[in-house]
Order: C-alpha cells, then sequence, then structure tokens
C-alpha cells in the first residue's frame, strides 16, 4: 500500500503532544474556586443583600442597646455598659444572618439544576461544600466587617483589640454557621421553609449564647444549656477580642471556656461542613 496521500484528501497530522490532564487536587481546587467567585459576584449584583444582613442589627443595637443601658450593671468590668457589652453578640448576629441568606442559594442552585450538574462533574462533594461555604463565608465576613466600623461607638480602642483573635472566631464562626445552614438547606424544599428552620435552630442558638444576657446570673438549668452552646464560644471570642479577657470573664464564669474558642469553633466548623459534605447527594 502506497504512504502516498492521493490528491483531494487531507493530509494525516502527526499527532501533536498530549497536554497533561490536571490532577485531581486541581480539578477539587477549580470547583471550590469557581462556586466561590460565583457566590461572591452574585451577591455583589444583588445590593440589597447588604442591607437586609446590616439594617436589622444595626436596629438591634441602637434600641435594645438603648432600651437597657440604664438597667445593666457587670461587676468587675468598669465601663462595661450594655451597648458595649451587647455589641459582640450583635457582630455574631450579623454573620448569623449573612450565613442564612447566603445559603438560601443552596435551595435556589438545587432547584435550577445547577448543584446537580456540579455534582455530576469530577469534583468530589467536599469540594462543592467547600466553595460554596466558603462563597457564603467570605460575604458573610465582608458584611461584618462593615458593621465593625462601628466598634469605636462601643467604646472599642483600635490599639487593644486582638486581630488575630478576633479574624480565627469570625472566620471560624462564619465557616461553621455555613456549614450548617447548608446541611439543611439541601434537605429543605423551598426558601420559606429555610426561614422556619433557621427561626428554630439558629436564633434560639444566637439568644442563649450570651449575647443578649450574661452567662453569670442566669438560671442552674439555663446556665448549662449556655456553657453547652457552641456559638457562645464564638460571641466570647469576639468579646474577648474586642474589651480583653477582663471584660469577657466578668459577664461569664470560671468555666466560661476563655481560650478554648478556636479549638472550640475550629470543631464546631469541621463537623458541620462534614455534615453537610454527607447531606449533599448526586442523587436529586
Amino acid at each position: 500500500m502506497s504512504a502516498e496521500v492521493s490528491a483531494g484528501q487531507p493530509a494525516l497530522e502527526a499527532p501533536a503532544a498530549t497536554r497533561p490532564e490536571p490532577g485531581a487536587l486541581a480539578l477539587q481546587w477549580a470547583t471550590v474556586r469557581v462556586l466561590l467567585a460565583r457566590d461572591v459576584v452574585r451577591f455583589f449584583r444583588q445590593p440589597s443583600r447588604v442591607v437586609g444582613a446590616l439594617a436589622q442589627p444595626i436596629l438591634f443595637w441602637f434600641v435594645i442597646g438603648s432600651g437597657f443601658a440604664g438597667s445593666f450593671r457587670v461587676e468587675g468590668a468598669q465601663g462595661l455598659g450594655y451597648q458595649q457589652f451587647f455589641f459582640p453578640g450583635v457582630v455574631t448576629m450579623v454573620v448569623l444572618f449573612s450565613a442564612i441568606f447566603a445559603t438560601i442559594t443552596v435551595i435556589e442552585d438545587r432547584k435550577e439544576g445547577f448543584l446537580q450538574a456540579v455534582l455530576a462533574g469530577p469534583g468530589s462533594r467536599l469540594a462543592v461544600v467547600l466553595g460554596k461555604a466558603l462563597g457564603s463565608s467570605t460575604i458573610a465576613l465582608m458584611q461584618a466587617s462593615l458593621f465593625l466600623l462601628l466598634a469605636p461607638l462601643a467604646g472599642v480602642r483600635g490599639d487593644t483589640v486582638n486581630l488575630p483573635l478576633l479574624a480565627a472566631v469570625m472566620v471560624l464562626s462564619a465557616l461553621a454557621l455555613t456549614g450548617m445552614g447548608m446541611s439543611l438547606a439541601w434537605w429543605v424544599r423551598s426558601s420559606a421553609g429555610y426561614h422556619a428552620v433557621m427561626s428554630i435552630v439558629l436564633l434560639p442558638m444566637w439568644v442563649l449564647s450570651g449575647a443578649m444576657f450574661p452567662l453569670k446570673g442566669a438560671g442552674p438549668v439555663m446556665a448549662w444549656v449556655m456553657r453547652l452552646n457552641p456559638m457562645r464560644f464564638s460571641v466570647e471570642g469576639v468579646r474577648r477580642a474586642l474589651y480583653g479577657v477582663e471584660a469577657s470573664a466578668a459577664v461569664g464564669s470560671a468555666q466560661s471556656g476563655l481560650g478554648l474558642e478556636v479549638p472550640v469553633l475550629l470543631a464546631f466548623a469541621v463537623v458541620f461542613l462534614g455534615l453537610a459534605a454527607f447531606s449533599v447527594s448526586r442523587r436529586e
């Protein structure tokens, strides 16, 4: 058989050097990056979400803080009024509300079939969860950072703020709350149902975290519920980072967990991100 190519027929090209396929780790990171960027871009296209997540906490802080200002006293923390006491709890509220609003996109993406398409790709369930969680956490941290601009009004001095502790507590709290939100949102069929579930899960956790009233002075049963509440470590961590150990200990107890905020919140985040990965299914 002749090796020549007959006239009119395209010559066969020599096989080009095959491009190396991306590794498994690169594929997982690409899934995480795409989902993270998508949620952040969608957030900036909906500026009303910023107002919704910030307006209510600011109103809470000014109205409730002013209402209890004359009747709240903390022994051992001179100058800590109710607005100062309440401020760390409202910071955590901003992270909480932002996480709730951000994880609603899980329901929307599932209805539109977007998440099913992502899960059918090479990305693992954990990569999908991390991408959504990091996107939601980034949004929550941006909004909480905006609220922290009001910190001087709460008597916070910039030269005494423990920035590494504050950053660690806020990042881990955002990841833990978005992990919890995702693990619930995957099973809820509507946004209204999701709001109902979160209002009987996360909001009571926030109220019983030491955000609105101190652990010290609470009844025995309530005190134990507050001690077992993981969100308490978020509020106490923010309070300790902003006001110092003395102010945080003054509203807690000898077993308040000072110094354990980061390890407990890290465990909290790992557990709920793992639960979210378990909840996500390729079958819908």
